[in-house]
């Protein structure tokens, strides 16, 4: 089943023209700066914003359709929404505030309360009202009555924008919950590469009303449009490894990537568990040689696929290059070097090299298998 997603809205000089095709379920990641029309598209998608053209459709069912004349109002469409400011209702607690949206679902239960209490940890919420709470138990409790309302797709408009770091790193594990534990299709808008990089197992790179890319993490991490977009530091490649265990020397996490192996420093994970692993281009240095007698303990063998101007300075030795590296089994990381030093070392496409990275400099997290979800998705409404 996947989204299907085409449609056109004139906002004065502002055109939307969006078009995309994603798979679910999963995260589809709406990424792109302020004003690029993130917002917009899923308010389309929601039924709030009616477009000039376009075509919507969830699998088999069209929810809009205009040459057709076929719209399916927004409370038909089974729909869930959490939005940047929560939304709740001031005057009843936590737990009324689930209970109104169990009351008015449209839709048989394919998750109850006591799972959505027990995934965004709620439990000792529930007496609470509505101003006793901090901002992050706030969209713990938006997204649980979103739940409650047992939609069949959940938009999520920047959820995590209005909190502070300290409350993002608080609600994002729960974000990951969802995703892992339940089978629903998600859009989540987002200008925090961050958080996309977590949460989503689709981009769709959105720039001045189009979409400028779209495809998966690790496809996506290495275009140069989302490089353009993320800024020097944030560029690098995402890759996906298999936990094989834990190091014994070290405590250290072991992760096979490609045909290498990385040592990261993450949570206990059992053998065969899959992580997300960000590269930084930054961190990568590029040995010619095995390395030896060094504390960097990463290094990973791999072949120069691309040398690309990084597009900093303007003389033979300012600036740097990135470097593309094939590091076995369909996956490729970057290197960040100077122009001089891709001169001295004589690198060039076909050479043999080595990737060292230290495990301090890795961001590795906990991923699903593809179609592992342990719940079942949500049925297609009779409604539509």
């Amino acid at each position: 089943m996947s989204l299907k997603v085409a449609v056109e809205k004139r906002l004065g000089s502002f055109l939307l023209d969006v078009a995309f095709d994603a798979p679910t379920p999963g995260i589809v990641a709406l990424f792109g700066p302020s004003g690029c029309g993130k917002s917009t598209t899923i308010n389309i998608i929601a039924g709030l914003v009616v477009p000039d053209h376009g075509e919507i459709s969830l699998g088999e069912d069209v929810l809009l359709d205009t040459r057709r004349k076929i719209a399916i109002a927004a409370e038909r469409r089974g729909i869930g929404y959490v939005f940047q400011d929560a939304r709740l209702f001031p005057h009843l607690n936590v737990a009324s505030n689930l209970r109104y949206a169990q009351r008015r679902a449209r839709r048989a239960p394919y998750v109850s309360l006591e799972r959505v209490l027990a995934m965004l940890d709620l439990e000792p919420l529930l007496s609470r009202r509505v101003h006793r709470l901090s901002g992050g138990e706030r969209q713990r409790v938006a997204l649980g009555r979103a739940l409650l309302s047992q939609p069949r797709l959940l938009l999520l408009d920047e959820p995590l924008a209005a909190l502070d770091r300290d409350r993002r790193e608080e609600v994002l594990p729960y974000l990951e919950t969802l995703r892992d534990q339940l089978a629903i299709p998600m859009i989540y808008v987002s200008h925090q590469f961050d958080e996309v990089l977590r949460l989503a197992t689709h981009i769709v790179l959105m720039q001045a009303g189009k979409v400028a890319a779209e495809g998966g993490i690790t496809q996506m991490s290495l275009d140069p449009k989302l490089r353009a977009l993320i800024g020097p530091d944030a560029v690098g490649a995402v890759i996906d490894g298999t936990v094989l265990g834990e190091d014994a020397a070290s405590g250290l996490t072991r992760v096979r990537v490609g045909n290498g192996e990385l040592k990261i420093e993450a949570a206990r994970l059992v053998a065969g568990a899959r992580m997300r692993v960000q590269l930084l281009a930054r961190d990568v240095i590029v040995s010619t040689r095995m390395p030896q007698y060094l504390s960097v303990r990463n290094s990973l063998p791999g072949v120069v696929t691309a040398i690309d101007d990084d597009g900093t300075g303007n003389a033979a030795d300012l600036g740097s290059d990135l470097v593309s590296i094939d590091i076995g089994a369909g996956a490729s990381i970057l290197a960040r070097v100077t122009r001089a030093a891709t001169r001295e070392l004589e690198l060039a496409v076909g050479a043999p090299v080595w990737a060292l990275v230290k495990a301090v400099s890795l961001r590795g997290h906990s991923f699903p298998a593809p179609g592992s979800p342990a719940a079942p998705s949500p049925a297609r409404s009779a409604a539509i």
